[in-house]
C-alpha cells in the first residue's frame, strides 16, 4: 500500500506539467540556452507548484476544503476552478512567445481538462485528475508528433505505461473507480487534441 501512495505522490498532477515542460526541451531541438530553459521551467514550476500548494494551505487554513487530498465532490470545485485560471494565464502569457506557443497548448489543454472535469463534479462524477494530467502529457507529444512529422512513440509509450502503474495505484487505493481513472486519461488526451485542431 506504501508503494502505491509514493507512486500518487511522486507523479502528483501539480508535479506532471514541469516534467512535461522537462520532456519537451529534452525532445525537442531549439534555440534555447540553459538559463532559458531552467528561467522557463522556474516559471512553470512555481505557477503549477508552488502557488496551488499555498492555494490548497490557504484554502484549508480558511476551512473550505477538509484535507489537502480533496476527497469529495464538493471539495475539489473550488480548488479546480483556480486551476482553471491559473493554467491559463500561464498558457497565455507563453503564447504571446514565438519560441514558446508549442507550451502554450500543454496549458491551455491543461486549462481545458481542468473545465470538462469541473463540468462533470456538478453530475458527482470525480474524475481522476492524476491520469487527467498524465493523459494531457501523452496528447501533447502526440500533437507535437503530428505538427512536426516526427515520431515521439518512445516518449509517448513510456508516458502511457508510466499512467497504467499511476492508475493501478490510484485503484489499489481506492481513491478512484475504474471509470474515474480512464475517463480522466482519455479526457486528457482528448482535451489536447481539440485544442490542437483550434490553435
Amino acid at each position: 500500500m506504501l508503494f502505491y501512495k509514493y507512486i500518487s505522490i511522486i507523479l502528483h498532477p501539480v508535479v506532471i506539467p514541469t516534467i512535461g515542460v522537462m520532456l519537451y526541451f529534452l525532445v525537442i531541438p531549439g534555440t534555447y540556452f540553459s538559463n532559458q530553459k531552467f528561467t522557463i521551467l522556474s516559471y512553470v514550476f512555481i505557477l503549477t507548484y508552488l502557488i496551488p500548494l499555498f492555494m490548497m494551505i490557504f484554502l484549508k487554513r480558511l476551512k473550505l476544503i477538509k484535507s489537502y487530498r480533496t476527497e469529495s465532490v464538493n471539495e475539489r470545485k473550488l480548488p479546480v476552478i483556480l486551476m482553471i485560471f491559473l493554467f491559463y494565464i500561464l498558457a497565455n502569457s507563453l503564447e504571446s512567445i514565438l519560441l514558446l506557443k508549442d507550451l502554450s497548448l500543454l496549458f491551455y489543454a491543461s486549462s481545458f481538462g481542468l473545465a470538462m472535469l469541473f463540468i462533470f463534479l456538478f453530475r458527482d462524477f470525480k474524475m481522476s485528475i492524476h491520469l487527467l494530467a498524465l493523459g494531457i502529457s501523452t496528447g501533447f507529444f502526440i500533437a507535437l508528433s503530428d505538427k512536426y512529422g516526427q515520431s515521439f512513440l518512445l516518449v509517448i509509450m513510456a508516458l502511457i505505461i508510466i499512467s497504467g502503474f499511476l492508475a493501478s495505484a490510484r485503484l489499489h487505493l481506492k481513491a478512484h473507480s475504474v471509470k474515474e481513472v480512464f475517463s480522466g486519461f482519455f479526457t486528457g488526451i482528448l482535451a489536447v487534441m481539440a485544442i490542437y485542431l483550434f490553435l
